[in-house]
């Protein structure tokens, strides 16, 4: 069976290299490098070793993907023709895809993968930079990660950092996370006798030296913890220190039951921002629902029902196995076809209901379990195709209110007028408009319209509650006028 070997020439230059690594590159016959460009490959083709590199690949194709995928491809060729070594900077069981795709395919290929082993970096770098891995060190890929992976509160040190490209890559989002002049390390061919090291502020990354593939970049872990307040951990440790020992007396003895209000009362605020379109008040109204979340979340950890890993994974779950033409292979091309693959996996979830009200929330608002309700009749066709007779129904109930006021009780009337603002939540779902949203605006307006009267009557020295119905009324259509909203 043909083999590969790899082996990795370290992080420097000959020296570095151990001397079972020297003998085998001197006596191979084929050697493949995914580069050239690296001291120990340049003393050994100056020795006279002939080593064929793949620099040529990265060079004409788009992206790291298909520049390790060609390679790999390259490789399996080259040793269905006789066994043969592959060079790599470093160690290849470190950060090196191409090594991780090798070893992988080999059994479908019939090729037998031998990792020989090299030096690692790291054990340099950490000398180099002064650090303990063992207090938290995260090590990543520059050419390939996201910034979800980056763990601020770590050592983290930054591999693969290629080119000017990639280190701008990383300084662009790392300056999402931390301040620009943050200090943050570059280092070039730790340990060896070409080591360089610089510690610059963040924003200067990019252009604090030239760099190669021996080029890491190490951001100490932060310290300050104004820096961590966008962490998501380091909010949930906020909550969790809030309702624990020598915390929060109010946060402490809140309940499910306690905080239901409060978590009413943060929606409809962030309704508010939404019709105020104030994104700066969103985010801070979004904030607040967030912490309704933790907190309950916290609870049910304190109490030893669920965690916030639960929570997170009974959404993810749900997400994905209500969304089969996302995650998977059904396929759909409009919304309206979206909210009817939705609901047809929700059915799925919750099997047959007694009656058609079963799965809609009793503690809904009014205005928005009416809608509910509505919806499910109409599914069995429960439901008036054109909106005539749903205006004639308004009329009809408006006409039974009146009589209500005038002949009956006040229980009757309670009842008519019931009868009537669920008519009007039918004239609302035939034209498609949420008669919660709407009522919300309405609300907004008004009170936006009513505080300018009260401005205009303050502006002219007036009271407010000397003046007539017909006195704030000419405010209000001057309010009006002016398009308050």
């Amino acid at each position: 069976m043909a083999s590969i070997t790899i082996i990795g020439t370290g992080a420097g230059d000959l020296t570095q290299l151990s001397l079972g690594s020297y003998r085998k590159l001197k006596s191979a016959e084929r050697i493949f490098a995914r580069t050239l460009d690296h001291p120990v490959l340049r003393e050994l083709m100056s020795e006279g070793l002939v080593v064929t590199g793949f620099d040529d690949i990265y060079e004409s194709n788009d992206s790291f993907e298909e520049t390790y995928r060609t390679i790999v491809d390259r490789l399996f060729e080259e040793a269905q023709q006789g066994s043969l070594i592959y060079a790599v900077p470093g160690h290849p069981m470190m950060a090196e895809a191409t090594v991780q795709l090798l070893l992988e395919e080999q059994a479908q290929h019939g090729v037998e993968v031998i990792v020989a082993g090299g030096q690692s970096f790291l054990d340099d770098l950490f000398t180099a930079v002064r650090i303990d891995p063992i207090e938290g060190c995260q090590i990543l890929d520059a050419t390939r990660f996201t910034k979800s992976e980056v763990q601020v509160r770590n050592h983290l040190i930054f591999v693969q950092v290629y080119d000017q490209f990639t280190a701008s890559s990383v300084k662009l989002t790392l300056m999402e996370l931390l301040p620009d002049d943050y200090e943050v390390t570059v280092l070039q061919a730790a340990g060896s006798q070409d080591e360089k090291i610089m510690t610059v502020p963040l924003f200067e990354l990019d252009r604090s030296m030239e760099v190669n593939n021996l080029t890491a970049v190490y951001v100490p872990p932060v310290k300050d913890t104004t820096l961590l307040y966008q962490d998501f951990e380091w909010v949930r440790h906020v909550v969790a220190r809030l309702r624990g020992p020598g915390g929060c007396p109010w946060d402490q003895k809140q309940t499910h039951e306690s905080l239901k209000k409060y978590l009413i009362e943060e929606a409809y605020e962030v309704l508010e921002a939404i019709d105020d379109q104030d994104d700066e008040h969103l985010a801070d109204e979004l904030g607040d629902v967030l912490l309704q979340v933790l907190l309950h979340a916290q609870i049910g950890e304190d109490e030893g029902m669920f965690t916030m890993e639960d929570v997170i994974g009974k959404l993810s779950d749900k997400l994905i196995r209500r969304h089969p033409h996302v995650f998977g292979d059904e396929q759909v091309q409009t919304a309206e076809e979206v909210v009817g693959l939705w609901n047809q996996v929700k059915a799925q979830e919750k099997g047959a209901a007694p009656s058609q009200f079963d799965t809609i929330q009793k503690g809904l608002p009014g205005l928005m379990r009416a809608n509910e309700l509505q919806k499910a009749a109409a599914k069995v066709g429960f439901d008036w195709d054109e909106v005539d007779p749903i205006l004639e129904k308004v009329q009809e109930e408006l006409t039974e209110f009146k009589e209500a006021v005038n002949n009956k009780t006040f229980h009757d009337q309670e009842d008519e007028l019931g009868d009537l603002l669920f008519a009007l939540v039918n004239v609302a779902r035939y034209y498609k408009i949420d008669p919660e949203v709407a009522i919300h605006r309405t609300n907004h307006k008004f009170v936006s319209r009513f505080q300018y009267i009260e401005r205009r009557v303050k502006e002219k020295g007036l009271e407010i509650e000397k003046l007539s119905l017909e006195e704030l009324d000419y405010f209000w259509n001057e309010a009006k006028q002016r398009g308050i909203k």
